[in-house]
């Protein structure tokens, strides 16, 4: 009550803080974890950390800068959100998780934005997280220029070509902001104050590593577990990087396996004595779940529909699905780690939300949309930066012939 009526009312701050209580709230960094901390669930809610597994998150990848070309370990590179940085790197090495845990360890105070919810602009979209008298513009500018409050953006590549404008725009205003963003590769101008790192794929001893670090949280259905696993897990990589095989299928296997969220699948399939097919992984996964589903409600999956559901979410930059018409979908999704819910309170009205656990998953089923004679869509969003991951995944499902000819055009 008292900072909605002193601190975030710009009139009482003017007249009752003889014109010093701005400047303190701005720039001492106790008074300003004050004055944001009745709204620091709302600046967070984004990153759902109460789903947010730590003993998930592999901290060991690596990170090269752009510019200089040096390498080394990501949380040594980015301990903290300090400056303006740019994060690069594929569907699924890992940058969301990385984000999420940098939120969780963070002292200072952070917002952390889908780049989805920028689309209107950075500052609006910070304003929509707090409320009533805590919208002061001008004062919001003022704590996002001294620093005061960190962002994290995630996602650039998931908007249109205009609302990265609009965040490149934000970043290069506020060129003393704290400012971390996130992007899969793809064809833009990066803001000018910012430094860029790309985060490196996993090497071999961080492939085994990841793959035994999983023996401490097996799925529930798990067959193997212990000293069993592992021996399975060291058995697979022998087997699959085997020397022996020819450069091109070795480089391949070592590329997919290098991926942190394809790597946890492989780990869960290896635990249920299953064999992993590295090319066709999102595809397995389906057949899993869909195999479960059918035997639970005597009837196949509605692949077609909820694909052309997904679709239409990705055409309206959506996150959450569609709960009312898939709900037993989605329940079955959940059981397979292919979905995730949460529950949220609004206004003293409990809801469940669902959301894709990973942006692969949503793509193949983006990609069911895109398949059959005489479908226009591949065509139809091909400079479309939001169907990278889908295009990627639908290259390995056409023949060879027509997956040339989507290279020629793309």
């Amino acid at each position: 009550i008292v900072q909605a009526i002193f601190f975030w009312n710009p009139w009482m701050r003017r007249f009752t803080g003889l014109g010093y209580a701005g400047f303190a709230l701005t720039w001492v960094p106790f008074l300003r974890t004050k004055l944001f901390a009745p709204f620091k669930p709302s600046l967070i809610a984004d990153a759902a950390l109460d789903i947010f597994d730590e003993g998930a998150y592999f901290p060991d990848s690596a990170v090269k800068e752009k510019t200089s070309g040096r390498q080394q370990p990501v949380r040594e590179a980015i301990p903290t959100i300090r400056g303006q940085i740019v994060l690069e790197g594929e569907s699924g090495i890992g940058k969301t998780m990385f984000l999420r845990s940098l939120v969780k360890r963070a002292r200072r105070v952070v917002v952390y934005l889908p780049a989805k919810k920028c689309a209107g602009g950075v500052l609006e979209a910070i304003q929509a997280k707090l409320h009533g008298p805590a919208q002061d513009p001008a004062f919001l500018r003022n704590l996002i220029y001294s620093g005061a409050l960190d962002i994290c953006i995630d996602g650039l590549n998931e908007v249109s070509a205009d609302a990265r404008a609009k965040i490149t725009g934000f970043v290069e205003s506020y060129f003393k902001g704290n400012i971390l963003m996130s992007t899969q590769p793809l064809e833009w101008t990066p803001p000018a104050t910012a430094k860029s790192y790309i985060l490196e794929p996993l090497t071999e001893s961080q492939i085994e590593a990841f793959l035994l670090s999983r023996k401490d949280s097996p799925p529930d259905d798990a067959q193997l577990v212990g000293d069993a696993y592992e021996q399975t897990c060291r058995h697979y990589l022998t087997t699959t990087l085997d020397p022996q095989q020819s450069p091109e299928a070795l480089a391949a296997m070592r590329q997919l396996l290098s991926n942190p969220m394809d790597l946890t699948l492989v780990a869960a399939m290896l635990a249920r004595r299953e064999t992993p097919d590295l090319f066709r992984l999102q595809q397995q996964q389906y057949r899993i779940m869909a195999e479960d589903y059918r035997q639970k409600h005597l009837h196949e999956f509605p692949l077609r529909q909820f694909a052309e559901a997904v679709y239409q979410m990705r055409l309206q930059d959506k996150d959450s699905l569609p709960a009312g018409e898939f709900a037993e979908e989605l329940q079955c999704m959940e059981r397979h780690k292919m979905a995730v819910s949460r529950s949220l309170d609004e206004g003293g009205k409990p809801r469940t939300e669902w959301h894709f656990r990973h942006d692969k998953i949503a793509d193949f089923f983006v990609v069911q949309a895109f398949l059959g004679p005489d479908n226009d869509k591949p065509e139809n969003h091909l400079g479309d930066a939001r169907f990278r991951g889908v295009y990627l995944q639908l290259a390995r499902l056409l023949p060879l012939d027509d997956a040339r000819a989507l290279e020629r055009r793309l």
